[in-house]
């Protein structure tokens, strides 16, 4: 599959959409920081995709892949259909995604019949990368490179939640990228006090004009900015430059 934002490769074919994430493999790609209180919400059906333990008994789509279940399913069918006729599911949020841990059946029913939210009661899970709701089980590798980035460069959470690479391999060069940063303006008598403190200068002094110029000039048209930033900082690698602006191509 293509990401619509970069028209590059993503890895994401159709087996990987139909499957449910699993989550221990999403919290453990992402880094687990601290859980919150849960609390009741309704929360949308079409960020519910992935599950606590029952990836075999349901696609990504949450129909019935075990036949043995569909009794199940008739009967919890049937009490949705009446009032109160049924508990709140218990869900798992990391960002902007949800995980079932009980009530996979009626998620699936909610699904069936078209309902845009499912009451449910909801554990948040803090994480250094952010879930957006699009992710899926491909990108988690992806994912697991932007924590050990993030653990170098800890960026503010308001730009976190904007973050997206395709390529593992991306974010490690886009670490060194502002480590060297951090080194030149330590030369330039104006040393950086800590990792936080970088990571903040970086984005503000050194991202933020650079996507700025980059778009003025009609570059990097549909693409996040640090996607942007990556592809500007690749085009410069290539070409031996050290300074800014390099053009893109």
């Amino acid at each position: 599959m293509r990401n619509p934002l970069t028209g590059t490769g993503t890895g994401t074919g159709s087996a990987d959409v139909d499957t449910l994430v699993p989550y221990e493999d999403a919290v453990t790609a992402l880094g687990r920081d601290g859980d919150m209180i849960e609390y009741p919400d309704d929360v949308p059906v079409a960020h519910i995709v992935g599950t606590v333990g029952r990836a075999g008994d349901f696609d990504g789509s949450f129909r019935l892949r075990n036949r043995d279940l569909q009794e199940r399913w008739d009967a919890v069918a049937a009490a949705m259909a009446r009032p109160g006729g049924v508990p709140r599911v218990e869900l798992m949020r990391l960002g902007e995604m949800y995980f079932v841990v009980d009530g996979h059946h009626r998620v699936s029913v909610a699904r069936t019949r078209g309902h845009l939210v499912v009451p449910s009661r909801v554990r948040r899970i803090c994480t250094i990368a952010y879930a957006m709701a699009c992710l899926r089980a491909a990108h988690l590798p992806s994912k697991a490179a932007e924590r050990e980035f993030l653990l170098r460069i800890p960026l503010p959470d308001e730009v976190r939640t904007r973050l997206w690479l395709d390529r593992s391999s991306d974010w490690m060069r886009l670490a060194d990228a502002a480590e060297a940063w951090g080194y030149r303006e330590s030369l330039r008598g104006d040393p950086v006090t800590d990792r936080r403190d970088l990571a903040a200068r970086w984005w503000t002094r050194e991202v933020g004009p650079l996507v700025e110029h980059l778009r003025r000039a009609g570059i990097g048209v549909g693409l996040r900015d640090v996607q942007l930033y990556a592809t500007a900082t690749a085009a410069r690698d290539r070409r031996g430059h050290s300074g800014w602006p390099v053009p893109i191509r």
